[in-house]
């Protein structure tokens, strides 16, 4: 997801999407460390795109 079309999303939208993302990563990395998964880097750029929606529910949160 881009900066771009975070910012075009509602904030109710933003934080059921963080709820779904951070579910799914808690589930990779969990079958990761049972069975080395094909894309290792998935993780990373997951955990970076959770980064990125949390900042920006923040800049709102402070905005507000």
């Amino acid at each position: 997801m881009k900066q771009a079309e975070i910012k075009e999303m509602a904030t109710a939208e933003l934080k059921e999407r963080l709820e779904q993302m951070e579910k799914d990563y808690r589930a990779l990395v969990a079958q990761h460390a049972v069975t080395p998964i094909d894309n290792p880097a998935k993780i990373t750029a997951d955990r970076r795109e959770i980064a990125r929606v949390k900042t920006a529910l923040r800049a709102r949160e402070l905005n507000k």
